[in-house]
Protein backbone atom coordinates (compact mmCIF):
# COMPACT_ATOMS: atom_id res chain seq x y z
CA UNK A 1 0.00 0.00 0.00
CA UNK A 2 1.49 3.03 -0.86
CA UNK A 3 2.47 5.72 2.39
CA UNK A 4 0.70 8.78 2.92
CA UNK A 5 2.96 12.17 4.12
CA UNK A 6 1.34 11.24 7.89
CA UNK A 7 2.96 7.66 7.40
CA UNK A 8 6.11 9.58 6.29
CA UNK A 9 6.13 11.93 9.57
CA UNK A 10 5.27 8.84 11.80
CA UNK A 11 8.51 7.23 10.97
CA UNK A 12 10.48 10.30 10.80
CA UNK A 13 9.27 10.84 14.70
CA UNK A 14 10.36 7.31 15.48
CA UNK A 15 13.82 7.81 13.71
CA UNK A 16 14.10 10.73 15.52
CA UNK A 17 13.51 8.70 19.08
CA UNK A 18 16.27 6.71 17.88
CA UNK A 19 18.71 9.33 17.56
CA UNK A 20 17.81 11.01 20.62
CA UNK A 21 18.34 7.94 22.76
CA UNK A 22 21.60 7.11 21.35
CA UNK A 23 20.32 3.87 18.91
CA UNK A 24 21.37 5.70 15.68
CA UNK A 25 24.35 7.18 14.83
CA UNK A 26 24.40 10.82 13.46
CA UNK A 27 24.95 9.44 9.59
CA UNK A 28 22.65 6.41 9.50
CA UNK A 29 20.03 8.76 11.08
CA UNK A 30 20.34 10.91 8.38
CA UNK A 31 20.24 8.31 5.59
CA UNK A 32 17.36 6.93 6.94
CA UNK A 33 15.50 10.07 7.14
CA UNK A 34 16.37 10.65 3.50
CA UNK A 35 15.30 7.53 2.96
CA UNK A 36 12.15 7.86 4.78
CA UNK A 37 11.02 11.02 2.87
CA UNK A 38 11.57 9.44 -0.13
CA UNK A 39 9.57 5.62 0.83
CA UNK A 40 6.85 5.24 -0.97
CA UNK A 41 5.30 2.39 0.52
CA UNK A 42 4.40 1.09 4.08
CA UNK A 43 6.89 -1.71 3.43
CA UNK A 44 9.81 0.51 2.26
CA UNK A 45 8.86 2.58 5.57
CA UNK A 46 9.00 -0.81 8.28
CA UNK A 47 12.06 -1.75 6.75
CA UNK A 48 13.72 1.75 7.86
CA UNK A 49 12.42 1.68 11.46
CA UNK A 50 12.00 -2.16 12.36
CA UNK A 51 15.02 -2.56 14.59
CA UNK A 52 14.24 0.39 16.42
CA UNK A 53 12.28 0.07 19.95
CA UNK A 54 9.05 1.97 18.57
CA UNK A 55 8.62 -0.59 16.26
CA UNK A 56 7.53 -0.33 12.67
CA UNK A 57 5.08 2.47 11.34
CA UNK A 58 1.55 1.13 12.48
CA UNK A 59 -0.75 -0.05 9.55
CA UNK A 60 -3.66 1.80 8.49
CA UNK A 61 -4.92 -1.45 6.02
CA UNK A 62 -7.44 -3.46 6.76
CA UNK A 63 -7.27 -5.71 9.30
CA UNK A 64 -9.91 -8.77 9.17
CA UNK A 65 -12.21 -9.43 11.72
CA UNK A 66 -12.96 -13.06 12.32
CA UNK A 67 -16.20 -14.37 10.88
CA UNK A 68 -18.46 -15.14 13.23
CA UNK A 69 -21.75 -17.29 12.43
CA UNK A 70 -24.84 -15.31 12.64
CA UNK A 71 -26.04 -17.43 15.39
CA UNK A 72 -23.53 -16.31 17.67
CA UNK A 73 -23.83 -12.95 16.63
CA UNK A 74 -26.29 -10.32 19.03
CA UNK A 75 -29.67 -10.00 18.24
CA UNK A 76 -30.97 -6.91 16.67
CA UNK A 77 -32.76 -4.46 18.47
CA UNK A 78 -36.55 -5.04 17.90
CA UNK A 79 -37.57 -2.47 15.79
CA UNK A 80 -40.57 -0.22 17.17
CA UNK A 81 -44.00 0.24 15.13
CA UNK A 82 -44.84 3.68 14.22
CA UNK A 83 -47.82 4.32 16.28
CA UNK A 84 -49.51 6.45 13.50
CA UNK A 85 -48.59 3.79 11.06
CA UNK A 86 -51.43 1.65 13.61
CA UNK A 87 -53.95 4.32 14.05
CA UNK A 88 -54.27 4.44 9.89
CA UNK A 89 -54.79 0.51 9.73
CA UNK A 90 -57.26 0.62 12.24
CA UNK A 91 -59.13 3.38 11.16
CA UNK A 92 -59.17 2.17 7.29
CA UNK A 93 -60.51 -1.20 8.53
CA UNK A 94 -63.03 0.35 10.05
CA UNK A 95 -64.20 3.17 7.29
CA UNK A 96 -67.19 0.30 5.81
CA UNK A 97 -68.43 0.22 9.62
CA UNK A 98 -68.05 3.85 10.50
CA UNK A 99 -70.01 5.05 7.09
CA UNK A 100 -66.86 6.30 5.98
CA UNK A 101 -66.11 8.45 9.06
CA UNK A 102 -62.94 6.78 9.54
CA UNK A 103 -61.41 6.34 6.14
CA UNK A 104 -59.97 10.58 6.21
CA UNK A 105 -58.28 10.24 9.63
CA UNK A 106 -56.75 6.65 7.75
CA UNK A 107 -55.77 8.62 4.74
CA UNK A 108 -54.44 11.19 6.75
CA UNK A 109 -52.59 9.09 9.49
CA UNK A 110 -51.05 7.22 6.79
CA UNK A 111 -49.47 9.74 5.17
CA UNK A 112 -47.91 10.98 7.92
CA UNK A 113 -46.57 7.57 9.40
CA UNK A 114 -45.02 7.13 6.07
CA UNK A 115 -43.44 10.77 6.68
CA UNK A 116 -42.30 9.71 9.91
CA UNK A 117 -41.22 6.47 9.08
CA UNK A 118 -38.79 7.65 6.23
CA UNK A 119 -37.46 10.47 8.82
CA UNK A 120 -37.00 7.94 11.88
CA UNK A 121 -36.42 4.44 10.05
CA UNK A 122 -39.40 3.29 12.38
CA UNK A 123 -41.46 -0.24 11.40
CA UNK A 124 -44.96 -0.38 10.45
CA UNK A 125 -44.70 0.98 6.71
CA UNK A 126 -46.96 -1.77 5.23
CA UNK A 127 -49.37 -0.82 8.20
CA UNK A 128 -49.20 2.76 6.79
CA UNK A 129 -49.76 1.20 3.35
CA UNK A 130 -52.94 -0.58 4.21
CA UNK A 131 -54.68 1.96 5.59
CA UNK A 132 -54.02 4.45 3.11
CA UNK A 133 -55.37 2.01 0.55
CA UNK A 134 -58.07 0.97 2.78
CA UNK A 135 -59.15 4.87 3.19
CA UNK A 136 -59.13 5.56 -0.30
CA UNK A 137 -61.23 3.02 -1.00
CA UNK A 138 -63.19 4.05 1.70
CA UNK A 139 -63.58 7.61 0.79
CA UNK A 140 -64.10 6.25 -3.03
CA UNK A 141 -66.86 3.99 -2.10
CA UNK A 142 -68.63 6.65 -0.60
CA UNK A 143 -68.27 9.35 -3.44
CA UNK A 144 -69.31 6.32 -5.76
CA UNK A 145 -72.40 5.77 -3.37
CA UNK A 146 -73.33 9.28 -2.91
CA UNK A 147 -73.31 9.68 -6.73
CA UNK A 148 -75.28 6.95 -7.40
CA UNK A 149 -78.07 8.43 -4.83
CA UNK A 150 -77.51 11.99 -6.42
CA UNK A 151 -78.46 9.96 -10.26
CA UNK A 152 -81.83 8.42 -8.59
CA UNK A 153 -82.73 11.47 -7.06
CA UNK A 154 -82.13 13.24 -10.38
CA UNK A 155 -83.90 10.71 -12.49
CA UNK A 156 -87.09 10.13 -10.20
CA UNK A 157 -87.48 14.30 -10.62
Amino acid sequence: MRASHADRERAVDVLKAGFAEGRLAQPEYEQRMTRAYQAQTHAELQMIVSDLPQGPVPQAAFTPRPQVPATFMPMAPPVTTNASSTGALVCGILAPFTMGVTAIPAVILGHKARAEIRRTGEGGDGQAVAGLVLGWMGIAGWAMFLLFMMLIAVASV
